[in-house]
């Protein structure tokens, strides 16, 4: 038989040696880490190879949260109505109107109207909702917002890990059995304390200016997050301290301009703040603002003044916004680039863990010492049984592949590996030797084979038998995996993916590699 007819005959073992090199490829090759291993990012390689490792290996936080407000459910909202019944209600509650939504529905009275707020209560919400001429059942309204503020607050979320110092993290959403929904923070190698400073918090960035008027001061939002266009990076240089430059849209430059010049800014106003001396008397402030609260003060300098006089700064449209320290400026940063979180977590309703990171060190120990005493007993159990080098030694290695097929997958989809991970593991190659087993008895079990044909008959008949296993366990694995039920996600992708691996590739691999030991043909 040429070369060429002999892989063409055992196609199944070379597709099984290209995975094997693929795995290492993508298990061992800088090129293939996660993030700029180039550069040197501390999110590319994390140790010799590329894996990544959830908290259970790793050690770090995570935050199980609710988002808070209210929701009342069942009322008409027709199409093109939600924004006077948002203004109507934040006006009856005295909040700001972003913090009310309301959503039409599919039917007459399936709408929904959302507070987005943990400062009003139930009875005060149903007090505006009355107002609003809605006749608001007993069962109308309840805690927690709807899933597209929920799937929103994932997002944004998700874009303040990714501008963090954090060098990875990860977001998700979780239902519990009472159709709560929850959003899961999971922050490896980091503090409690850290991650809940970056997430409890909404993030509403704002430059308000104060300024006199009358016989007291006045206070107008002059910058909002919807009038930036892009964000620079922090610096803590002269003459401006710890500060990030932003940079206007066209219309929001237009208007801040316009209201400098129109309160005095640009005139009388000029180093005219007196914030931090006396706050009931501040004079002309441009006061930064998170979630309403004062981070800076700053004056109108000489320079932006006459800019805006001159008509030059619509073109220019750059502005410096500062901080008490370089940390405070990186948070103001992140909260522009990620945006506002829809609704305020609720980290006291939720749960907080943190695992130590040198304990964590001990799990992944643990793990790969369980892992090995796993392999070497079934190694044992299978040279015992058979006491043929020839069938043994196949098996155990076709077995101990699987695992490193699975290495490079998880490697590949940067999956953070956990404990129920590395129980998925150890359960497929369980899985794995029994079908292993199977496809061995049934070619021996009228003792050697001497042709192909009567090889393949029984592998065949083997095959069967694996192949409707494999679908029992990938059926009862399935939701499992795609339902939001925590660790148990990892355990049943894995072991799914496992099985797949199995009967696609490894089962029909070790058949011929069994062919070629045992058969003449």
């Amino acid at each position: 038989m040429t070369r060429l007819g002999a892989i063409r005959k055992h196609w199944r073992i070379g597709l099984f040696v290209v995975l094997i090199v693929v795995s290492a490829a993508v298990l061992f090759l800088p090129t293939f880490a996660p993030g700029d291993a180039a550069t040197g990012d501390p999110a590319a390689r994390t140790g010799p190879t590329n894996l990544q490792f959830g908290l259970d290996l790793s050690g770090g936080t995570r935050i199980r949260a609710p988002l808070a407000g209210l929701t009342a459910e069942g009322l008409a909202v027709e199409q093109g109505q939600g924004t006077e019944i948002e203004s109507t209600i934040a006006g009856e509650l005295g909040i700001d109107a972003r913090d009310v939504n309301a959503y039409p529905g599919e039917g007459e009275n399936e709408g929904t109207i959302e507070l987005t707020t943990d400062e009003v209560s139930e009875s005060e919400f149903r007090a505006a909702l009355e107002a609003a001429g809605y006749d608001v059942g007993e069962d109308a309204i309840r805690q927690g917002v709807t899933e597209r503020t929920v799937d929103e607050a994932v997002e944004v979320l998700e874009e303040k890990l990714r501008e963090s110092p954090f060098a990875a993290g990860e977001v998700r959403k979780s239902t519990a059995s009472t159709g709560q929904q929850f959003v899961v923070v999971e922050v490896p190698g980091q503090d409690r304390e850290s991650v809940i400073d970056l997430i409890e918090d909404r993030g509403v960035v704002e430059v308000v200016a104060t300024y006199p008027e009358g016989d007291g001061y006045g206070r107008t939002t002059v910058i909002e997050q919807d009038d930036i266009q892009s964000v620079g990076q922090p610096e803590d240089e002269p003459p401006y301290g710890p500060h990030v430059s932003i940079t206007l849209t066209e219309e929001g430059a237009r208007e801040f301009a316009t209201t400098m010049r129109e309160r005095g800014f640009t005139d009388e106003g000029i180093y005219a703040c007196d914030w931090e001396e006396n706050p009931d008397d501040p004079g002309y402030c441009l006061l930064t603002t998170v979630d309403g609260e004062v981070v800076y003060s700053a004056n109108m300098g000489e320079d932006l003044a006459a800019s805006i006089e001159s008509g030059d700064y619509v073109n220019s449209r750059n502005f410096v916004m500062t901080g008490e320290s370089i940390d405070d400026v990186r948070t103001l940063r992140v909260n522009l680039l990620a945006g506002a979180t829809p609704a305020p977590l609720d980290v006291e309703a939720g749960t907080q863990y943190y695992l130590e990171p040198s304990l964590a060190e001990d799990f992944k120990l643990y793990s790969l010492v369980t892992g090995l005493i796993s392999v070497v007993a079934v190694a044992g159990v299978v040279a015992v049984r058979y006491g043929r080098p020839r069938v043994a030694v196949p098996m155990i290695l076709t077995a101990g592949t699987e695992v490193f097929l699975l290495l490079g997958f998880a490697a590949a989809v940067g999956y953070p590996l956990d404990l129920a991970a590395i129980a998925g593991f150890i359960a497929v190659v369980g899985t794995g030797v029994d079908d292993l087993i199977i496809i061995a008895d049934e070619i021996l079990q009228e003792g050697d084979v001497s042709t192909g044909r009567v090889f393949e008959s029984r592998f065949r008949k083997a095959f069967w038998v694996i192949g409707a296993a494999a679908a029992t366990t990938i059926v009862a694995m399935s939701p499992l995996a795609f339902m939001s039920l925590g660790d148990l996600t990892g355990f049943a992708l894995f072991t799914i993916v496992g099985v797949l691996i199995g009967v696609l590739v490894t089962r029909p691999a070790y058949g011929d590699i069994l062919r070629v030991l045992l058969t003449r043909s």
